[in-house]
């Protein structure tokens, strides 16, 4: 059996191939589980209607493979809780997911303990495995001539294993096995006890479909600029496949495959692209995997630690609440446009991302506050957030991964970001325009279209 806890996904999945050849090798067909609980932390009609729009597609790959596919859906926290374990009974082995935050990274040990088969977990999550870093990372420098080391062993597609027995049947998991079609979807999401506050994202569908139209959205049509736009919120040059990538959608592999493929063909450099999906994302894991609690300020450098203990006391002016925050209420246009986007499609472009940490920084009444915001945001209303980079990107706001600069009030050494700067280097009232839009219309110009 094959339990999809992060790479829910049948393509360029290491670890469901792991799973088909241990099931060649005992003669055994092959279950695919993939469960979507209520009880998860911040559990939402975002979140659960992203991951539902990708079970109709796995169903039709998995049934071409062979591969049975039970989806459990648990509703109500009075429905069963042990399917895992019911099902596993019935298996010779489990595979699952290394992951290194969230769930996962607590779940993993726990249900080894619990089992009496093998478990094993598989990284299908980075492209140079991240047990193979044995250490944690100064910055992207350090990480850098090792990741490229060791790259040219594991760029490589995923072979698909053809099942020699197929599963025709359910068995016993067809008694939790919850069938999914796209049009019943709103009406399953409104059976679950969970968060109905929190509405489905504006511009990201969920499932491999849409995964695949972005990648291609992006080879085709926005890769050439990449390099020089990418900064450049109101450009939309990026891929915005973050999403899809911590959902298990689509793999890094795969899309940087496609990059390089695509770079040839156009006779351009994918370099800076490839480098903030690989070396940047790894290094997020690398951290993740050696952090023992990467959502903690005792992560940052010394010298980091240091400054910002000397500017603790230093006077902020304005202070907002994390309910002000929350709710875009802040005297700053282009922050409240940030945070609107979060809102509404799930996700802030990477650039203004640091801007608006800075400023919450800048507007809390201590760093630990700043900290605790900045993670109830994204824990609660982001596509790609609970994520390895989510907890770098939120920590390199108060110097991970980063250098000393000029000294100044409340941010000692840390690097600042100014609204002039942003000004200077970017189209912000464009990018405002964009997001009034958005909030008045329901509708994203810039989805996968």
């Amino acid at each position: 059996m094959y339990w999809a806890q992060m790479n829910r996904r049948v393509d360029s999945n290491h670890g469901l191939e792991f799973a088909a050849q241990m099931a060649n090798d005992l003669s055994l067909p092959l279950l695919y589980y993939e469960g979507l609980t209520c009880s998860y932390p911040h559990a939402s009609d975002r979140f659960h209607t992203f991951i539902l729009e990708g079970v109709p597609e796995q169903a039709r790959r998995l049934s071409e493979r062979g591969i049975g596919y039970c989806f459990y859906l648990r509703r109500k926290s009075s429905d069963p809780n042990d399917v895992l374990y019911r099902l596993a009974e019935q298996a010779a082995a489990v595979v699952s997911d290394d992951y290194p935050v969230f769930l996962t990274a607590k779940y993993n040990p726990s249900v080894a303990e619990k089992l009496e088969v093998p478990y094993h977990v598989v990284d299908s999550s980075c492209v140079v495995p991240m047990n193979l870093i044995r250490k944690r990372e100064y910055a992207a420098y350090t990480i850098r001539p090792k990741i490229m080391r060791l790259l040219p062993h594991y760029l490589h597609p995923v072979t698909p294993i053809t099942l020699r027995r197929k599963m025709s049947g359910l068995g016993a998991a067809e008694a939790f096995h919850t069938p999914v079609r796209t049009e019943e979807i709103p009406a399953l999401v409104s059976s679950c006890e969970i968060d109905h506050s929190v509405p489905p994202s504006l511009g990201f569908a969920g499932g491999r479909l849409e995964a695949e139209k972005r990648l291609h959205l992006f080879l085709d049509k926005k890769l050439k600029r990449y390099a020089e736009d990418r900064n450049e919120p109101s450009a939309h040059a990026t891929s915005d496949l973050s999403p899809y990538l911590h959902f298990g959608m689509i793999s890094s592999l795969e899309i940087a495959l496609a990059t390089r493929r695509r770079a040839e063909e156009l006779g351009i450099s994918a370099e800076e692209f490839l480098e903030e999906l690989i070396v940047r994302r790894e290094l997020a894991f690398n951290f993740a995997r050696h952090s023992p609690r990467p959502d903690s300020l005792s992560n940052l450098p010394e010298w980091a630690t240091q400054t910002l203990r000397k500017h603790a006391t230093d006077k902020r002016k304005p202070v907002y609440t994390r309910q002000q925050f929350c709710e875009a209420q802040t005297h700053d246009a282009l922050w409240n446009a940030t945070q609107r986007e979060m809102l509404l499609r799930g996700k802030i472009h990477g650039y203004y991302r640091m801007y608006w940490g800075k400023k919450i920084i800048e507007w809390s009444p201590t760093c630990q506050d700043a900290l605790e915001t900045m993670i109830y945001i994204h824990d609660r209303w982001a596509l790609d957030g609970r994520d390895p980079n989510t907890y770098t990107n939120v920590l390199w706001c108060f110097g991970l991964h980063d250098r000393p600069w000029q000294e100044r009030p409340v941010f000692g050494l840390i690097r600042y970001m100014s609204l002039d700067g942003m000004k200077r280097k970017t189209r912000t009232e464009a990018y405002i325009r964009e997001i009034r839009h958005l909030e008045e219309t329901g509708k994203d110009l810039f989805s996968a279209a």
